[in-house]
């Protein structure tokens, strides 16, 4: 680890609230990601693809994530949010995240209220993604893929708007300086290490409520 941001400010906990967050991207604020692209580690085209970071509403408003199985040929293991490629037959990204949470873990896309999306965020791996923001109602239940997803938990948004929590991390690889973001984060059941685009993209979201 370089370096932990405790000198930034968190996210006030009344932006957010559920009714914050749709006026946030109802009226959005000047800004700009700080996390646009990973360095590429891949020469193969590079494909469209969609996540949901999925807001449970409850009275601590909490993220859901998954954790990939270990077999997957891309990001194998890591904790991510659910997601994955657009396919021709959806109507915008926003459908493709839904179908794929739907695939992935159950959420029923009828419980999600879809308010907004951040700008792409592009991975070493070659991937376009456009993270969806959606609100989601708790009486939900999920149904794991077990192809694809091992594990899947809350973390506190509150926790995750902290940079306190945010740690950078950076390495010489091949000639190459690499730069990353983590959050870690010790549930009752496991030490959960979010690192990565999910860690990037839950970053870019992090500047979009604190500016």
């Amino acid at each position: 680890m370089d370096s932990v941001d405790d000198h930034l400010a968190a996210v006030a906990r009344a932006a957010l609230q559920p009714e914050a967050i749709r006026q946030r991207f109802d009226l959005p604020p000047v800004w700009s990601p700080e996390v646009h692209a990973e360095l590429r580690f891949t020469d193969r085209v590079a494909v469209h693809a969609a996540v949901l970071v999925p807001i449970v509403m409850r009275a601590q408003p909490m993220v859901l994530l998954t954790q990939r199985t270990a077999h997957l040929a891309n990001h194998s293991g890591q904790i991510a949010f659910p997601g994955g490629k657009v396919d021709a037959g959806d109507a915008d990204a926003a459908a493709a995240a839904l179908r794929e949470a739907h695939e992935e873990v159950g959420l029923d896309p009828g419980l999600v209220q879809v308010v907004g999306e951040l700008p792409n965020y592009v991975t070493g791996s070659a991937f376009i993604v456009s993270p969806v923001i959606g609100l989601v109602a708790p009486e939900f239940e999920l149904s794991l893929n077990a192809a694809e997803v091992d594990d899947v938990f809350e973390v506190p948004l509150e926790f995750l708007m902290n940079p306190a929590n945010h740690r950078h991390h950076s390495l010489d690889w091949q000639g190459v300086r690499r730069e990353w973001l983590s959050i870690p984060y010790r549930d009752d059941r496991a030490e959960r290490f979010i690192w990565g685009a999910t860690a990037g993209m839950l970053r870019n979201f992090y500047r979009f409520l604190a500016a």
